[in-house]
């Protein structure tokens, strides 16, 4: 096999089914321009769920130099709000989908939609159905049993055609009547049982107000709100899968010249997470987190304030990839990506977050030198800093230990250490307080081991971090753990949440590099030792700096 006929092979294999696809319909004509969208109803903050959406119908309309639309399913206005359009839209911009200025709304087309339902009344195709929710439910049939026709499912054209008018004129008592598509009551797929298609609601809208007392279903409106818009591939989780037969019976009963393609992935689930919106609505409610953006959660606002980036959950999604069966993925895949991420983009800076003083005996009292530190040792790019080192340091507790565990190799009484880009020090003393906790460390320097200095006289086996006492900048640090507790699993048997009491550990009096006085709001960087941190969107300010843990140091995932 030629070497050029071998890379293509291996690029036809390398494509999804949905690419696949979406070849075949171009190659045969069926359409000439991909068009794709993302339809969230606005009753809620997305999640890392629905970012596998965005990502993959922008994706795919930017492979294929076709279009993306944001459009809201704002068909339901019991829980619709303003609050969560914008959220949505600031979302899906921050993650990457391109819709310009493509932003649509279900409610937009109400009357398109009510006179294809009218088209679909004089069609005989429609009825309007006086039973009851429940006996609807009951007539319906179970998956062994076929459905009964309603008794008002031979209504006259006419009369459909009157009832419903007076339905939308408000005539009748929410709930009392509905319209139904006639299609099969012995239908083996449940969906195709006559379903309702229209309601009587009474309910202000938030964006049509009390213009309309009716409203549409979603399985009617969606595939009416493609056809307008020209989709071409409207691409969906697999719970769809069932109504796919009568999305494909609106778009042809109703005629549409070009009809859309309803084609089902499979969701991302991720293990001991909360994406349900009804739970993380009660966690808000509850003051268990501070809000739908709350680090602790995966919805993408929360994502973002956390300190992850577009570029890792997009490489997160391309390592889950797309398919048709439906799996779970280890959170532990997503952290490994924003630690990948970062690990070349951020500086690495020294922070102190259980601070005990390090006092150097020997050195001058009210001198300051400067050392030059990298950046980012692995990206010279970076480049350089001046961190000052005084007297008086900070150091972490972990870092010194009356009586060491073995092969400990940081400070204790007797021993030499390198202070991370300056000097060599020895503990000669220590001081408690009077609960026996260690407060102070006394050392003394050796000026001949400066980094950087080619000192070669002796070896040092332990290196700690540090912060000059005088120009310590003091911060909040807040540790996010699983809201989760990952040996319960999400949910009792009663349906509650197992939530994890230590998901949020709050530090204060730590202690950062005085270069960091100055970050803002999002900006994010490597604290030595500890991890990937970013200051908090919500609470930080100038005065009192609130640093997130984004994600540890280090972990033993790796991807497969």
């Amino acid at each position: 096999m030629e070497k050029g006929q071998e890379l293509e092979e291996r690029e036809v294999v390398s494509k999804n089914f949905i690419e696949q696809i979406i070849e075949k319909d171009l190659e045969e004509g069926h359409c000439k321009k991909i068009v794709t969208r993302f339809p969230p109803e606005p009753n809620g903050y997305l999640h890392i769920g629905h970012a596998k959406s965005i990502l993959l119908n922008s994706g795919l309309a930017d492979k294929y130099h076709g279009q993306f639309n944001l459009r809201f399913d704002d068909t339901n206005p019991t829980k619709e709000k303003v609050e969560f359009v914008e959220s949505i839209k600031k979302d899906v911009e921050w993650i990457g989908g391109h819709f310009e200025d493509r932003v649509f709304f279900a409610s937009d087309y109400f009357e398109q939609m009510y006179e294809a339902a009218v088209k679909l009344i004089k069609k005989g195709k429609a009825y309007v159905c006086d039973l009851s929710a429940e006996e609807i439910r009951e007539y319906r049939g179970t998956l062994t049993e076929p459905g009964k026709n309603s008794p008002y499912r031979e209504r006259t054209m006419e009369e459909n055609l009157d009832l419903f008018e007076r339905m939308k004129n408000g005539e009748f008592e929410d709930g009392s009547k509905v319209l139904r598509a006639k299609i099969d009551m012995s239908s083996s797929n449940i969906n195709m049982r006559d379903p309702v298609i229209y309601r009587v609601s009474r309910m202000t809208h938030h964006n049509t107000g009390d213009k309309w007392c009716i409203y549409p279903m979603y399985d009617f409106a969606h595939p009416i709100e493609d056809a307008i818009e020209g989709v071409t591939h409207s691409i969906c989780t697999l719970e769809f899968e069932d109504h796919r037969p009568l999305y494909d019976w609106v778009v042809r009963e109703l005629e549409y010249e070009n009809p859309p393609k309803q084609i089902e992935f499979a969701k991302l689930y991720l293990t001991n997470v909360i994406t349900g919106k009804r739970y993380i609505k009660k966690l808000v409610e509850d003051g268990i987190v501070d809000g739908w953006d709350d680090p602790r959660l995966v919805s993408i606002a929360a994502l973002r304030r956390r300190g992850f980036t577009p570029e890792a959950i997009r490489n997160f999604m391309e390592l889950v990839g797309v398919s048709k069966s439906n799996s779970s993925v280890d959170y532990a895949m997503l952290e490994y990506c924003i630690r990948e991420d970062l690990k070349l983009k951020k500086n690495r800076m020294m922070a102190v977050l259980d601070p005990i003083k390090l006092v150097i005996t020997n050195y001058p009292e009210g001198q300051v030198e400067y050392m030059e530190v990298p950046n980012n040792q692995e990206n010279e790019a970076l480049g350089t800093r001046k961190v000052p080192f005084t007297r008086e340091l900070y150091i972490d507790r972990e870092d010194f230990k009356i009586e060491p565990p073995r092969k400990y190799f940081r400070l204790f009484p007797g021993n030499e250490v390198r202070l991370m880009h300056a000097y060599f020090v020895k503990c000669e003393d220590y001081i408690t307080d009077d609960e026996g906790n260690v407060i102070e460390v006394h050392c003394t320097y050796d000026p001949e081991t400066r980094s950087g200095s080619g000192f070669t006289g002796r070896k040092v086996k332990g290196t700690i971090h540090w912060v000059s006492a005088p120009t310590a900048v003091e911060a909040e640090v807040r540790l996010y753990e699983n809201i989760v507790d990952e040996e319960k699993g999400v949910y009792n048997e009663d349906g509650s949440l197992n939530l994890n009491p230590n998901s949020l550990t709050v530090l204060n009096k730590c202690y950062v590099e005085p270069a960091l006085k100055d970050a803002q709001k999002s900006d994010s960087f490597q604290f030595l030792r500890h991890g990937y941190f970013c200051v908090d969107s919500k609470d930080s300010t100038k005065e009192h700096l609130v640093f997130n843990r984004i994600v540890s140091q280090k972990s033993s995932y790796k991807p497969a």
